[in-house]
């Protein structure tokens, strides 16, 4: 097993599935502040889903995907500045958790 001490935060980005190429590709063209990143199946529910479709609505949710990038706390901060700046939407949520460790099984 081996461990990696780079790593402070967790950047997560939930978004909606038709923004997923977009974000994707900004993510892909900054492999120095997002060297890789996981892409997970999810919904939104609550008061900020916002509910596109007539099934959305009467489900009660809405289909996301959640992005997960981990790396320090001011690099997150920028790439979400920069993801900002490029694709200003309020259906974009984010949060940074911390990273208490993490390594690889070898």
């Amino acid at each position: 097993m081996t461990t990696d001490t780079n790593y402070e935060a967790m950047l997560t980005l939930a978004i909606p599935g038709a923004l997923e190429g977009d974000v994707l590709d900004f993510l892909l063209l900054r492999p120095e502040q997002a060297p890789g990143f996981s892409v997970v199946d999810a919904h939104g529910m609550g008061q900020g889903a916002t509910l596109h479709t007539t099934l959305e609505q009467v489900q009660g949710r809405c289909r996301r995907k959640l992005v997960h990038v981990v790396g320090t706390v001011d690099g997150l901060k920028a790439l979400v500045a920069a993801l900002a700046a490029e694709l200003r939407n309020a259906e974009v949520a984010w949060w940074l958790t911390p990273v208490l460790a993490f390594g690889r099984l070898v």
